[in-house]
């Protein structure tokens, strides 16, 4: 198996003198690594599977990583085997100590939209940027393993003494409601950890190696979670590249690796500098850009893939040019070298670049897709329906029965729901049975609360009607009622604009259309196709079979992927690096983001940038990038200048490409 890795991989598979950071540069083969240290730890070392850990970031890389397990294990046994993102981790160990924490095992996890839901309560506002920035605050805070005594404690303003009144609010709630948000998911574990030596040493008993995917992307929590774990022996092998650090705004910390190395003196760094992925061009490219930035630990990508294509840089006069340019400049590239639309790929910094280009690639009926953007079942109308879908199906789902019972507005307020939260937690119970039980109505009349128990208890009996209607009436006829009877097209036109509440309904009606069709077709009912629709939620975007289109995608979601040939757009000051990233450490983070976007192109690499471009209606002039100027000369072609000045040498080439084309036309 050894055989087929390079001298490096080998090395890195093989070693286990302690723990060890894999340098894994672009391309490198880090998965591989992985993927085979996993094999030689149960069939060299004598680990069985159940004691070993592989952590990501991601559901597509843990999926990955476990069928390329599979197969070199060749049919041998890896039952018990943990490959799994960190979140995922962190639920499975807050559900074994649950109760250690005062929660009961069934607590419900709220994701973004319901946690924004609950501090909007709190703040009693519906300003979505405030909401946005507390929400981030307090996120922010928990990845730091701050709790809301320490935040305030730390506030260095009115508004973090604001928001840390909030956080200590919010946590109160989500505690009431027994539920955790996605930050919880590691912060807790780490919390019982910190405080229950047992817990800890059973857990650490239990997973004796851990393997740490794109490490560089680890926040101070998940860090923590990592050092707890492999204890002071340090059993484990760390993979990352400090060069494709890109998530510091969503609380990662390159630190992580310097830390490493002072935590864990005994550490062994093994780089991985062969890429098996770009031309030797790409890769100079990519080495000349991130030797600007200060470096972690010294490293150069090289490949044996060829000399490759010279880099080609083009200026357009406005961004509509640009978006015409990269049509075409993708047709005539596809017509000369008999390519598939799946062969290349437009990477942008933000997901407003991409309206143009979508509206060029129609026009060309170029197919593509797009990553990095909202996912249908993500939109917020969506999710509104599917949580009474949720909460019809199961009506144990805390979450969905939150969501649904405060969405449109039912008489059913954060005071009702902080109550019926701690009833249910007091009594183990869901917030639905607990709606119910004498004892709770008793005590929330005597509270006179009388007017808010009707609204409650209305709004249970409406979900009981449902769930009796869902087994046996056909389903586009049960979600029709149920849209009229929560009258949530006239809950759209009163809270939004009437062009965001047109769109937003029109998805509504596309997704019961789209469910009543499916019912009528398989003969299902509304709880079968309740549970289609959160597999498809969970699995959206796994194609069985990669379309063959063209990628659209932000810099930040193209990273781990590749592409034949890539065009990166907008490569100008203000977009890349973006303009609210001027001083030097988010400059570097930005340097970080162009070498991504350059490393994900195989073969041809396309860099465009605009000479002006419209602003809140006006005209602004528009600077190349100063990554441009870093770019090694000798491997960049720009736009309008010939190559060589040797007359017969360009006639020559000329006649080349045009015999080369007509050989392509004959074919």
């Amino acid at each position: 198996m050894l055989s087929k890795l390079n001298d490096p991989q080998r090395e890195a598979v093989s070693y286990m003198g302690g723990p060890l950071l894999v340098l894994a540069g672009a391309g490198s083969g880090k998965t591989r690594v992985i993927t085979h240290k996993i094999v030689h730890l149960i069939e060299h070392q004598g680990f069985e599977p159940k004691h070993i850990a592989a952590i990501t970031f991601t559901n597509k890389a843990a999926r990955e990583m476990q069928e390329r397990v599979s197969d070199l294990l060749k049919g041998k046994p890896s039952k018990g085997l943990t490959v799994t993102t960190f979140h995922s981790l962190g639920l499975q160990i807050l559900r074994s100590e649950a109760q250690l924490l005062g929660y009961k095992p069934r607590f419900s996890i709220l994701d973004s939209a319901d946690s924004l839901k609950v501090i909007s309560d709190i703040l009693t506002t519906t300003d979505k940027q405030l909401l946005k920035r507390t929400q981030w605050r307090i996120s922010h805070w928990k990845n730091a393993l701050m709790s809301p005594e320490a935040a305030a404690k730390n506030a260095e303003d009115e508004l973090d003494v604001a928001s840390a009144k909030i956080y200590q609010l919010y946590q109160q709630a989500l505690k009431a409601y027994q539920a955790v948000d996605f930050d919880d998911l590691i912060r807790l574990p780490v919390e019982i950890f910190q405080t229950h030596h047992d817990a800890l040493h059973k857990w650490q008993m239990k997973l004796r190696y851990l393997l740490i995917d794109e490490y560089q992307d680890t926040n101070a929590c998940q860090y923590h979670l990592v050092k707890l774990l492999t204890g002071s022996q340090g059993q484990f092998t760390a993979v990352g590249d400090d060069d494709q650090a890109i998530y510091a705004w969503r609380g990662a910390d390159v630190e992580n690796l310097r830390q490493l190395t002072t935590d864990f003196p005994q550490l062994q760094v093994i780089k991985l500098e062969q890429n098996y992925r770009s031309t030797v061009r790409i890769l100079r490219a990519a080495n000349h850009v991130i030797a600007n930035n200060p470096k972690l630990f010294e490293k150069r990508l090289w490949s044996d893939l060829g000399l490759g294509d010279l880099i080609q840089v083009h200026p357009a006069k406005d961004e509509e040019h640009e978006a015409e340019m990269v049509a075409m400049k993708l047709l005539a590239h596809k017509f000369e070298h008999r390519t598939f639309y799946k062969d290349y790929a437009v990477l942008y910094r933000g997901n407003h670049q991409a309206r143009l280009i979508e509206q060029q690639l129609r026009q060309q009926k170029i197919p593509y897709t797009v990553s990095g953007g909202q996912s249908f079942f993500d939109r917020a109308e969506i999710k509104d329906l599917v949580s009474y879908l949720r909460l019809i199906a199961n009506e144990d789902d805390d979450p969905a029965f939150i969501r649904a019972a405060t969405t449109p507005k039912k008489g059913i307020g954060s005071t009702t729901l902080e109550r019926l939260g701690e009833y249910a937690a007091g009594r183990h119970i869901s917030l639905f049975e607990a709606a119910f039980e004498p004892s709770f109505q008793r005590d929330f009349i005597n509270g006179r609360g009388k007017k808010q128990l009707e609204d409650l208890i209305t709004f249970c009996d409406f979900i009981n009607r449902m769930q009796q209607r869902a087994p046996r009436d056909p389903a586009g006829e049960v979600l029709q009622d149920l849209l009229t009877a929560i009258q949530y097209e006239a809950f759209l036109y009163d809270s939004e604009e009437p062009r965001a509440a047109e769109t937003k309904w029109g998805n509504v009606l596309d997704f019961v259309g789209w469910l009543t069709k499916k019912g009528d077709e398989e003969d299902s009912t509304l709880l079968q196709l309740t549970q289609t629709v959160a597999l498809m939620s969970m699995l959206e975007g796994r194609e069985e079979g990669e379309p063959d289109a063209v990628k659209l995608s932000t810099l930040h979601a193209a990273k781990g992927l590749e592409f034949g040939h890539v065009f990166l757009i907008g490569v100008e000051e203000g977009i890349l690096p973006h303009r609210e990233s001027q001083d030097a450490a988010k400059v570097e983070e930005e340097r970080r983001l162009m070498y991504v976007g350059i490393t994900r192109a195989q073969r041809s690499l396309t860099i465009t940038y605009c000479k002006k471009r419209k602003r809140a209606g006006d005209w602004e002039h528009c600077e190349p990038s100063r990554f441009i100027e870093e770019l090694p000369e000798d491997d960049i072609r720009h736009a309008g200048k010939s190559l060589t000045t040797d007359p017969a040498e360009r006639k020559k080439n000329a006649a080349n490409r045009i015999a080369h084309m007509k050989a392509m036309l004959e074919k």
